[in-house]
Formats: structure tokens, C-alpha cells, sequence
């Protein structure tokens, strides 16, 4: 099974630690693609594709304060990804899996974000002309 590279799993725990300083119960793929903004490898990936990585972080911070309501607790427990969170991550690591590479990187997530047509993340990333095909091929 490949491994998460470092800056990924940095990635990973960034967005659970940005949903708990929101006092959100769930970290879900809006707070994963923010925190993959600051991946080096999805960086790349997204400065390539003439991504503007400074409005998508205001994008996504403003979605995640002012949208996100009804994910805040007051108790702060434990965040929790959600199921969308999970299958992004699961979904990049079957790709690197069956292309036979060792390591998942934050490319590959982001690639993968693309499979949930219904998310605010994939919104975010098609509003500024980026594909999944642009990803992909870079």
C-alpha cells in the first residue's frame, strides 16, 4: 500500500486542525482543499493550471465561516472527516495503488476532489476554470 507523503499528512492534519479552531464537529473537503493550498505538491498543480491560490483560500475561508453554521459545537469536541473527506483521500490512494507508485502526494487528493461533482471544493476549483483533466495532465 503506497504512503502519504509528509507535506500530505501535514495537509491532512491541517484541515482537521482548521475545523476544530472553527469549532466545526466535521473537517469536510472544503477544509481539506484549503489546507491542500499550502501542499506543495497541489500548489504546483494549481499554480500550473493558472489557479489563483489567494482567492481560492478567501473563498473557501469565507464558505467555511459564513456557510458552515451548522457544523459549529459548542463543546469543541473531536473533529471527524466527513464520508466525502474519507473517499477523496481513499480514492487517491486506490489511483497511486493500481498505477503502481509509492507515495500519495497532495496532487493526487486534489485530483481526486474532482469526483464529487456536488462539492463546494470542486465548485471552488471549476469556478477558476480548473479541471480535473488539467490536473491530471500537468
Amino acid at each position: 500500500m503506497p504512503s502519504l507523503t509528509p507535506s500530505l499528512e501535514r495537509a491532512l492534519e491541517r484541515a482537521l486542525a482548521q475545523a476544530a479552531e472553527r469549532k466545526h464537529e466535521y473537517a469536510t473537503l472544503e477544509h481539506l482543499l484549503l489546507a491542500l493550498t499550502e501542499d506543495e505538491d497541489a500548489a504546483e498543480v494549481m499554480t500550473a493550471c493558472k489557479l489563483d491560490i489567494e482567492k481560492l483560500r478567501r473563498d473557501l475561508a469565507n464558505y467555511l465561516d459564513n456557510d458552515c453554521a451548522s457544523f459549529v459545537v459548542e463543546d469543541g469536541g473531536q473533529v471527524l472527516p466527513t464520508a466525502a473527506f474519507q473517499r477523496v483521500v481513499q480514492r487517491a490512494v486506490l489511483h497511486v495503488e493500481s498505477s503502481s507508485k509509492d507515495e500519495v502526494t497532495g496532487a493526487n487528493v486534489l485530483v481526486s476532489i474532482f469526483a464529487e461533482r456536488d462539492s463546494h471544493a470542486a465548485y471552488f476549483l471549476q469556478e477558476q476554470d480548473m479541471t480535473r483533466y488539467d490536473a491530471v495532465n500537468y
